[in-house]
């Protein structure tokens, strides 16, 4: 099974400060599991490290005041041309992001206040119908769907 994953998650350098959001189970992941890493971010043209960003409503700004929805809508096509180039059904994404958040992302205040939402990605997966999970999630994705994980 091909699984789509947040590059971060797997140890990719692309979060907004340089850094990853490595997994401890990124080896099992790799292991037995054919993984699409991707980093809607990088893949819509913006640079690493870059401006935290937040959605607010229908946009994506800096936490300077710059409107990156643009970046992030290309970005979010490309994930999805991935998406439908590997044959992808499910995705493990970055939680909170602006991206790939699922269920819970910031409120574009820059307080660190969660609200209810997804990220743009994470949005438009489901909208295709891609079952969206955060790494929170992954034991629940782990052992509800072993067929993801088998050989």
């Amino acid at each position: 099974m091909k699984l789509l994953v947040s590059a971060c998650l797997l140890g990719v350098g692309c979060r907004y400060d340089g850094k990853s959001n490595q997994l401890p189970q990124y080896k099992r992941l790799l292991k037995e599991h054919t993984c699409i890493p991707v980093c809607p971010e990088q893949l819509g043209g913006l640079p690493t490290p870059r401006c935290p960003a937040e959605r607010l409503g229908g946009k994506i700004v800096t936490e300077d005041g710059r409107d990156v929805t643009e970046q992030f809508l290309r970005g979010t096509a490309e994930a999805l041309r991935l998406c439908d180039l590997y044959h992808c059904k499910a995705a493990l994404l970055k939680e909170r992001s602006p991206s790939c958040g699922s269920g819970q992302i910031y409120d574009g205040t820059f307080t660190h206040t969660l609200t209810e939402g997804d990220g743009l990605t994470a949005q438009m997966l489901k909208k295709k119908g891609v079952e969206v999970y955060g790494e929170s999630q992954l034991e629940e994705l782990i052992n509800d769907r072993p067929f993801f994980f088998s050989i």
